[in-house]
């Protein structure tokens, strides 16, 4: 299937709307996933900590979030999540630049991403 881009929002064919619902579906049920395993680890996490009398030591959410966020950045590049081995560069420069443009234009980053890579 091939959507074409206009400069209107495009209407889609019942099929597509289809599509789009299951996609959309997978796409919120993945991220619900996701949140979960992040607040089951810190859980854990923090139990197991406590257990052993060091649960100032207990990592935040945000650290098992960057672990998630590493891997699938790996993932998304073709790279080894365990070993960080391999690798399209190219894809990596696309995700990081996207990234910088998320920042900048959602959250007024200050930052300037990359250049667009030449043709």
């Amino acid at each position: 299937m091939e959507f074409v881009m206009t400069n209107s929002c495009p209407v889609l064919t019942p099929s597509e709307r289809k599509i789009v619902d299951v996609i959309k579906s997978a796409d919120k049920a993945l991220a619900d996933a996701v949140c979960r395993a992040l607040e089951d680890a810190v859980k854990t996490a923090a139990e197991e900590m406590r257990a052993v009398g060091q649960e100032e030591s207990a990592p935040a959410m945000q650290y098992f979030a960057s672990v998630i966020h590493q891997r699938m950045y790996c993932l998304m590049c073709g790279a080894d999540p365990d070993t960080l081995k391999g690798g399209d560069p190219e894809i990596a420069y696309h995700v990081i630049r996207n990234s910088q443009n998320i920042a900048r234009h959602y959250w007024s980053a200050d930052i300037e991403p990359y250049p667009p890579k030449p043709v």
